[in-house]
């Protein structure tokens, strides 16, 4: 699966587009090797908790991690000591400082919070180790196992740290007379300018952040990087402290734990969803990467990412996902038509969504779409139990149906009619020129439309007359013995929209057989409305169960399109039958062979129906959807053509 496909990875160059020429701010200087940075240099990555790393820019440029490393190192801590060993030796308030300022409590001499220097350093001496070299060895498999791979230390930008690093010394002497570090605080101190100096790019910050984001296992590995209860202190820390003193404007804006180093990088963690990393080396007046904190804002402020706003697996939008061969729709075939069509029906996907759908969920389903587009002709995305669709969201719903249609495949949406929630978010987002999307009332009637589509796609769209003996009620009769019938049928022709059989009606004992035209078999609710049972085209019959002795008829019929039939009455056949009884004898037959197919068909979609909602403990079925509405469109956007018959809506700029 290309990358280059997806909507996300489109969405991320435009975004690295757009802030290129952000060209505020300046390289760190204060340490000299970071003085030697590219000023322009800039990546975007993100990392989704499945694993899936998305990457544009300089995503794979190297440069060495910094402050982003406490939260990290912190986690191992915290593991190694346990909260009340951590607590009692660094705090967790904000410090409302800069990051190098020395921050202690007046009463005990602990650092406020790790993320900043003087924490950073006390932390760094709370991992285990018998000696320094022990200590640095299990700092370095921490970090390695939260990136994925090992790192090594630039050991250039390490001696520039050691060497320049007078500030950091005094607040290690400072915990020392504290007795916040125990022994000698330089070694401590040297292994911290080790962690700062670790080499990473952008793409393994995000693998980072992504660890995070899953409660400390690595997305691709699977190996544990920090316990899970620790994490979520870690997280906490980083949203009250990772930004230094813009902390509190960064959770107000942008709402995501995260953390910033003064080599240009950020993370930034949607707990159970994703991690970001940005790598610019122009920073503003508190350290923090000028261009991380626009991507950041905009990227949450357009998928929804606020950790106070909805928060839930991306997974979880993605309630089903079936095709055409384990629900057809209830359009009944020609023999020949239908077992053509049950050997693609595999082609047309159905994707049923559900819950609150961000960007983060979309993109989880765009991917499921593209990893089956090698093997699916058309998509049925249905928004039946979708309770809210984020602009976001939206926005990459529409790149991958205008990415596929421009590869031949459809997609198309099911009920959304009436959904305001759902109308507006595509509407307001769709694509400027967009004709609009494609809409059907319901799965049965989307799925048929799909049908349509596979088979005009070997055959075009010439409707099929038969012949007497195409009938399946009718098959294997002797030429001579349908002869004998026609003599006793009737040629019949219906307007579209006519009533042909209304439901309950007695008097009437005929055999309907289509000869060209489409009619809909309609079952009514107990609410007054209906539901499709099938719709009949050339080839096809219905009414036979007069011949059971059924009275009353049980279902209406109506006329989708202009209708031409041939009837025959029960008591024509019976007559005939005196004087032929081997035609209503191959007449019986055919129809119970045509009846336990159906039950066949039935059971199958029943079994597999009870299978799903067993597995996915879903609630019993309510009563049938309303029967879809009838409109005709003049125009419909992809690949429909003009005329097409279907309940479909047309959703455009003038929505």
């Amino acid at each position: 699966m290309s990358k280059t496909a997806l909507p996300l990875q489109h969405y991320l160059a435009a975004l690295h587009q757009k802030y290129r020429t952000l060209d505020e701010g300046q390289v760190a200087t204060y340490i000299p090797e970071l003085a030697k940075a590219n000023p322009d240099a800039f990546g975007i990555s993100i990392v989704t908790v499945d694993g899936y790393a998305y990457a544009v820019g300089d995503s794979d440029e190297h440069f060495t991690i910094q402050s982003i490393s406490k939260p990290f190192v912190y986690a191992a801590a915290l593991a190694d000591r346990g909260r009340e060993g951590v607590l009692r030796k660094v705090g967790v308030e904000p410090s409302g400082e800069a990051f190098n300022s020395i921050s202690l409590d007046p009463q005990t001499g602990a650092p406020l919070n790790p993320m900043i220097n003087a924490g950073a350093i006390a932390t760094t001496g709370l991992v285990n180790g018998g000696s320094a070299g022990a200590q640095w060895k299990h700092i370095a498999e921490v970090m390695s196992t939260f990136v994925g791979h090992s790192i090594d230390v630039d050991e250039d930008v390490y001696r520039s740290e050691s060497e320049t690093g007078f500030r950091n010394r005094a607040i290690a002497w400072l915990l020392k007379n504290f007795g916040i570090i125990e022994g000698d605080p330089m070694p401590v101190l040297e292994n911290y300018f080790r962690q700062c100096s670790l080499c990473v790019t952008c793409r393994d910050l995000a693998y980072m952040a992504a660890t995070l984001a899953n409660g400390g296992v690595h997305p691709v590995t699977g190996r544990r990087a920090a316990p899970a209860d620790e994490v979520q202190a870690v997280l906490s820390i980083m949203a009250t402290c990772g930004m230094y003193d813009y902390a509190g404007s960064w959770l107000f804006e942008v709402g995501l734990p995260a953390k910033s180093g003064v080599s240009g990088g950020v993370i930034a963690v949607m707990p159970g969803r994703l991690g970001i990393a940005i790598f610019s080396p122009r920073l503003d007046d508190n350290g923090n990467s000028r261009r991380g904190i626009a991507v950041c804002r905009e990227i949450s402020r357009d998928f929804g990412l606020h950790v106070f706003g909805m928060s839930m697996s991306p997974s979880l939008v993605l309630n089903r996902v079936y095709s055409a061969l384990d629900a057809p729709s209830r359009r009944v075939r020609p023999p020949v038509t239908a077992e053509w069509l049950r050997s693609v029906a595999s082609r047309i996907k159905c994707f049923s969504l559900q819950g609150e759908v961000a960007f983060d969920g979309a993109e989880f389903v765009v991917r499921k779409m593209l990893q089956s587009a090698g093997e699916a002709d058309s998509f049925i995305l249905d928004m039946h139990r979708v309770s809210y669709l984020a602009d976001g969201a939206a926005r990459l719903l529409h790149e991958i149906r205008t990415s596929l249609v421009a590869q031949g495949k459809a997609v198309v949406f099911s009920r959304i009619r009436g959904r305001a929630v759902i109308e507006d978010a595509l509407r307001h987002t769709m694509p400027e020129g967009d004709k609009g999307v494609l809409s059907f009332e319901d799965n049965d009637v989307a799925v048929e439309w799909c049908e349509n589509r596979l088979l005009e796609s070997v055959n075009g769209a010439a409707r099929i007359r038969n012949g007497m003996g195409d009938f399946p009620l009718l098959a294997d009769l002797p030429e001579a013995l349908l002869a004998r019938l026609r003599e006793r049928m009737h040629a019949v022709e219906y307007v579209a929209g006519s009533i042909i059989i209304s439901a309950g009606e007695k008097q009437d004992d005929r055999m309907f057989f289509i000869e060209d035209g489409e009619v809909s078999v309609l079952l009514q609710l107990s609410n007054g409305a209906h539901q499709r049972i099938a719709t009949l085209s050339p080839g096809m019959s219905f009414g036979e169960m007069v011949m059971l002795g059924h009275a009353a008829r049980s279902a209406s019929v109506h006329a989708d399109t202009s209708v031409h039939a041939w009837t025959l009455t029960a008591c024509a056949l019976d007559e005939l039958a005196l004087e032929h009884p081997e035609i209503k004898i191959a007449v019986l037959k055919n129809l119970s062979l045509d009846l336990a197919q159906k039950l066949r068909q039935a059971n199958q979609l029943i079994s597999a129906l009870a299978t799903f909602r067993r597995k996915n403990h879903a609630p019993p079925p309510s009563e049938f959807q309303e029967h879809a509405r009838r409109v005709y469109c003049k125009s419909v956007p992809g690949s429909a053509r003009a005329g097409d018959r279907g309940a479909l809506s047309l959703f455009c700029n003038t929505f």
